[in-house]
């Protein structure tokens, strides 16, 4: 691997400390700071919740003691329970900017990927609604570097169709420029590609029926020149075939400048070009084929779309399902509104982490050493390695 900077424990206590601490001066024995820390630890090591934390810090209070101002010991969890619940969920995020961005750096210096692919989309913790006190199920929109396993950003909305708002207000909160943005058709909105562009991004965006005109005409055009296999466009294809877990996946892309006549052209900022991604699926003796359709602020260039469209996926397999599945967060029953939100963030970011580190265990093993092995912990945390 690259050399990379690596952070210290001294550097993850420092990121918390302009925090402000929410909790009544009135016999506060416990430094935020460590609150803090020990709950991000703790996450790492497999904690869903405060009990889970306090537990946790109990049996590793010898360890704790000695890396954290601990003046009364390890908190109980009612000390967790209301630092978590108190914080407010954006101002906890902002702490971890200067962070992320060396994790990114790093990531892009291992990589040497200059454009990333950042996907946004969202997530619900389905059972984390609370009917007596009217609460919904906490919705969180993400930002996730595909390439990197890096999650950028969340804003929390109260359901998906909220997604049309919460998303400009995410991109706001991320450095995006230089890097390709996609989304989900839910995404698709004028607003939000010009938003894209004038942070000086590009942006793929999938196309269904909420925008049923621009939807059509782009599958009107490319059926009118699939006929004659495009020769009066200029086109250009990928195709790729894989063979595994059963089954065999064969991806086509297919992407050319947009036409001078598609409806509603000026309306869309910086469009470029159209395109098509096709998966045929042959999985046991039966055969699936799935298209979607797309606009781009990309210039034609068939593989940088096909990267941009399959990369878009990673949000959906390597985030939501890690933490649908390692982290259980659809079973979560958190129905506190702050501590929801700021537990789905500790969750992406721990995620991040683990994500980061080089061995080639999974995240479920590198998540249960993390509670096991005390210098393991500290190699995810700090990105060290022995």
């Amino acid at each position: 691997m690259a050399s990379m900077q690596h952070v210290s424990l001294d550097e993850v206590v420092g990121f918390f400390d302009q925090l402000e601490d929410p909790r009544s001066t009135i016999n506060r024995q416990h430094p935020l700071v460590s609150v803090v820390v020990i709950a991000l630890m703790a996450v790492l090591a497999g904690a869903g919740g405060p009990t889970a934390i306090a537990r946790w810090a109990a049996t590793k209070e010898a360890f704790l003691t000695k890396l954290l101002p601990l003046p009364y010991g390890v908190p109980r969890k009612d000390v967790f329970r209301r630092v978590l619940s108190l914080l407010q969920p954006q101002a906890f995020q902002a702490c971890f900017v200067n962070w992320l961005q060396s994790l990114r750096a790093q990531a892009t210096q291992r990589t040497g990927i200059e454009q990333p692919v950042l996907a946004v989309d969202g997530k619900t913790a389905r059972r984390s609604h609370d009917r007596s006190k009217d609460l919904g199920a906490l919705h969180a929109v993400t930002v996730w570097a595909s390439e990197f396993g890096l999650s950028l950003g969340q804003v929390a909305c109260a359901e998906k169709s909220n997604e049309i708002t919460a998303i400009p207000e995410l991109l706001r909160l991320v450095d995006i420029k230089g890097a390709i943005i996609t989304i989900d058709a839910m995404g698709t909105q004028k607003a939000i590609a010009q938003e894209i562009i004038n942070r000086g991004a590009d942006y793929v965006l999938a196309l269904k029926g909420n925008q049923e005109t621009l939807h059509q005409a782009v599958i009107d055009y490319i059926d009118a020149h699939c006929v004659n296999d495009f020769a009066d466009v200029k086109v250009r294809r990928h195709l790729t075939q894989e063979t595994g877990h059963g089954r065999e996946e064969i991806r086509s892309y297919i992407q050319m400048p947009v036409p001078d006549s598609l409806t509603g052209l000026e309306l869309w900022k910086g469009l470029e070009s159209i395109g098509i991604a096709t998966l045929a699926c042959v999985r046991d003796g039966k055969e699936t084929v799935e298209t979607r359709y797309y606009i781009s602020s990309l210039k034609v260039g068939v593989k940088r779309f096909a990267r941009a469209v399959r990369s878009h996926w990673g949000i959906e397999n390597s985030c939501h399902w890690s933490l649908d599945f390692t982290y259980r967060e659809d079973e979560s029953r958190l129905r506190d509104a702050h501590m929801r939100e700021t537990f789905a963030w500790l969750n992406r970011f721990t995620l991040s982490l683990l994500k980061q580190h080089p061995g080639r265990d999974s995240i479920v093993m590198k998540r249960r050493t993390c509670g096991w092995d005390e210098n393991f912990l500290l190699e995810v945390l700090t990105g060290t390695t022995r």
